[in-house]
């Protein structure tokens, strides 16, 4: 009698954060995205049918395209509400009449509490495209991009300097299960949230990764293999500007700091930048700054998580 093989165990009903992907589910989304990216013509009619709603509390210029792009090449389609999700009515009424007419929902928002809320009344599922504690989408394209050049992760020194925000939470949470090297080089009152940095902690303990946290820029980015930043005001932190400003300058990656990573060293940055802020203009093009691929790995791995929730 023919059999057929078991589908995978893919155990996630949503990306409400890092951690709803276990350790394996996170390699098979990294292993689909290099699938995707090489033969994206198998893929073509992966979602037919199939319609996302993206709610947009915050202005996006890469995670609303990059998804749009996304679903649209998988031969599905997108409705966009852009606004506050919770304004005219519960964020509970606002999943519960979005689950009847699309197929999964993809939230960027103030908050992450509102993230969780949209998973908790939702049963199609929910994608945390950004919010105040996580931006796990960012994370995946990143480690993918780390995982293109070097062809490994495990033992990679990665230093992110600047604030401790929703992308260095997301960042350390993957590295530490990836057997990664994560240093967080922060200001005295800008660290990371102590909740997740126990979290991650624990992770890299069972992963064979480590986590290092310093004040001092150098010391983070001394042998690194990638050096990353973020700006150092996020939106809605805009009247702390001044004050940031000068807080971070001696965080600020130039020529000077970027020279004690290797040699062979990325240069990585979220997007949008502010040259001359975080970063100068040099390093942004500079020719091991791989800023752009990640921004093009957000279309890659952004499919991959699409296929693995809805396909």
């Amino acid at each position: 009698m023919a059999t057929t093989s078991p589908r995978p165990a893919w155990q996630a009903q949503d990306l409400t954060q890092d951690l709803d992907l276990s350790v394996d589910e996170l390699n098979s989304v990294l292993d689909l995205t290099h699938k995707v990216k090489r033969t994206p013509e198998r893929y073509v009619k992966a979602l037919n049918g199939r319609y996302l709603s993206l709610l947009f509390e915050k202005p996006s210029l890469r995670t609303r395209l990059t998804f749009e792009l996304a679903i649209k090449q998988l031969g599905g389609d997108s409705v966009t509400c852009v606004g506050p999700i919770a304004e005219r009515e519960p964020v509970k009424d606002v999943a519960r009449n979005i689950e009847r007419w699309t197929q999964g929902i993809v939230a960027r928002t103030l908050r992450q509490e509102t993230i969780d809320e949209l998973a908790q009344w939702s049963t199609v599922p929910v994608i945390n495209a950004l919010s105040d504690l996580y931006h796990p989408c960012q994370a995946l394209a990143d480690i993918f991009t780390l995982k293109e050049k070097f062809g490994k992760l495990a033992g990679l020194k990665l230093a992110f300097v600047g604030d401790g925000n929703n992308v260095a939470h997301s960042l350390m949470l993957d590295a530490a299960r990836l057997g990664m090297h994560f240093w967080l080089a922060t200001p005295l009152g800008y660290e990371a949230r102590p909740e997740i940095v126990a979290e991650g902690r624990r992770l890299a303990a069972e992963n064979g990764g480590t986590l290092h946290f310093t004040n001092e820029a150098a010391e983070a980015v001394t042998g690194a293999h990638a050096v990353y930043t973020d700006v150092w005001a996020s939106m809605g932190q805009e009247n702390e500007l001044p004050d940031r400003c000068r807080i971070f300058q001696p965080y600020q990656i130039n020529s000077g700091l970027f020279a004690k990573a290797r040699s062979e060293a990325v240069f990585m940055h979220c997007l949008p930048a502010r040259r001359g802020q975080e970063t100068t203009d040099e390093i942004m093009e500079h020719p091991n700054s791989v800023v752009y691929d990640q921004a093009e790995n957000r279309l890659h791995t952004q499919k991959a998580l699409l296929l693995m929730l809805l396909g």
